[in-house]
């Protein structure tokens, strides 16, 4: 059994990340698990938050809003996410941050005239920008990848 796992991050936009590791922690929906080489299969819901995959020693943070996990230990053995929106935190910079937090407050005022059609645009707009926002905030101080 080998001692890595290759994660695959995909956004309908692009694939953010597909190299091998050797844990990833996730967001679930039944709370935030982390995932192993030789990982039970499994499929699941994600949640806003954080993915943290860990290679050789190095923390590699993602900040994803919403998708899908699955983790598969057969032949092309790896974790798959399929994320609405991912981003690694290195990218999210001041100017980044500081857009998302104008465009969340924008949105929350359309919000409030909105038709129940723009209503589900406008809720998965407002939570990428604050998790964008949350996000980086939390692993701007430490160390990764």
């Amino acid at each position: 059994m080998s001692n890595h796992i290759q994660l695959k991050i995909i956004t309908p936009e692009k694939k953010v990340f597909d190299e091998s590791v050797d844990s990833v922690t996730l967001p679930t929906e039944d709370g935030e698990i982390t995932v192993l080489p030789g990982h039970i299969p499994l499929i699941s819901a994600l949640t806003s938050g954080d993915i943290v995959a860990r290679q050789d020693g190095h923390e590699i943070p993602f900040a994803v809003v919403g998708g899908f996990v699955e983790v598969d230990n057969g032949k092309e053995a790896g974790i798959i996410v399929l994320a609405d929106f991912a981003e690694h935190v290195g990218d999210i910079s001041d100017t980044v941050i500081a857009e998302a937090e104008k465009r969340a407050a924008e949105i929350r005022t359309m919000k409030e005239h909105a038709t129940d059609v723009d209503f589900e645009h406008f809720e998965a707009e407002l939570e990428r920008s604050l998790t964008r926002v949350k996000i980086a905030d939390k692993w701007r101080k430490k160390k990764y990848k």
